[in-house]
């Protein structure tokens, strides 16, 4: 199987989750972010991820394609119960948190970002949605002071370092991909079992975090 993906993309991560934790191998084909007609000949529109099966169809939504991998054996993993309180802690921190990954994303050395034009159209774009980076970059301390107060809120409901809830369920799949943005952010505060809990969760997806790329 391909899995078409932006390495930015949260929703591209959720669907990588899956191949890591079950060890399925998976081929990784990196997107330019201004290549409208690739991802439109595969399905209509440009849209990542995409999977493309082993009978060469295509398969697109991120959590579509989390629910086929999972299944594919018989055997899912993702059987834990869920925990409302995850739900509600991601609409929180979703309501602010592109205002600084968006920013630094446009500036970090992602492959689907490697020509100037596909950062330009990335950069276009966002901004025309959430405003000028500059101007967020500018906040970025009231900002960071935000989050690291909402992870150390977050820092009770995790259960267990393989699994937020203890046992493997749909709120992995919600919430690490967040986390692992999460750590292209300089000055972050991370409390020790969210810490862990991100740690244990690149290592088990086989999803790398940004660390090294960090501003």
């Amino acid at each position: 199987m391909k899995l078409y993906i932006y390495d930015h993309c949260p929703f591209c991560v959720k669907a990588r989750m899956i191949f890591g934790l079950k060890n399925i191998p998976v081929e990784l084909n990196v997107l330019m972010n201004d290549d409208v007609d690739t991802p439109t000949r595969m399905i209509g529109q440009k849209m990542a991820p995409i999977l493309q099966k082993d009978d060469s169809r295509y398969m697109a939504e991120s959590m579509d394609i989390v629910h086929y991998v999972d299944k594919l054996d018989g055997t899912p993993l993702l059987t834990g119960a869920r925990n409302p309180a995850i739900a509600t802690w991601l609409r929180k921190v979703n309501e602010y948190a592109n205002r600084l990954l968006l920013p630094r994303m446009a500036k970090a050395s992602f492959d689907e970002f490697s020509t100037p034009e596909a950062r330009a159209y990335f950069t276009e774009k966002k901004q025309a949605s959430i405003g000028a980076f500059d101007e967020h970059l500018a906040h970025s301390p009231g900002l960071i002071k935000n989050i690291s107060d909402d992870l150390r809120a977050l820092d009770k409901h995790i259960k267990a370092p393989n699994a937020v809830n203890g046992e493997l369920s749909e709120d992995d799949i919600d919430l690490f991909p967040l986390l692992r943005n999460l750590t292209l952010v300089q000055g972050i505060t991370w409390p020790t079992r969210v810490a862990d809990y991100r740690d244990n969760m690149a290592k088990q997806t086989q999803v790398n975090l940004l660390t090294s790329m960090a501003i």
